[in-house]
């Protein structure tokens, strides 16, 4: 699968993932759909620069949420 096909995806996913739920954090992102911290992070800097996300510093973590014209 090309590179930015597999991002796309897993952009997908995590989108997906956060369905019906007001926060969750990168951790709970990565280890519930199973992927490494190197895509994750591709997917939601794609996710936040396409509007759809919004993330705040959380410690070693992050947390994210849709933002509110997405919900």
């Amino acid at each position: 699968m090309p590179f930015k096909e597999n991002i796309d995806n897993i952009s997908a996913r995590v989108y997906d993932f956060l369905k019906d739920k007001p926060e969750v954090t990168s951790w709970q992102i990565k280890l519930s759909l199973n992927i490494s911290s190197s895509a994750m992070y591709l997917a939601l800097g794609a996710l936040m620069q396409s509007g759809k996300i919004t993330i705040e510093p959380d410690g070693i973590n992050y947390k994210i949420a849709k933002t509110p014209q997405q919900n």
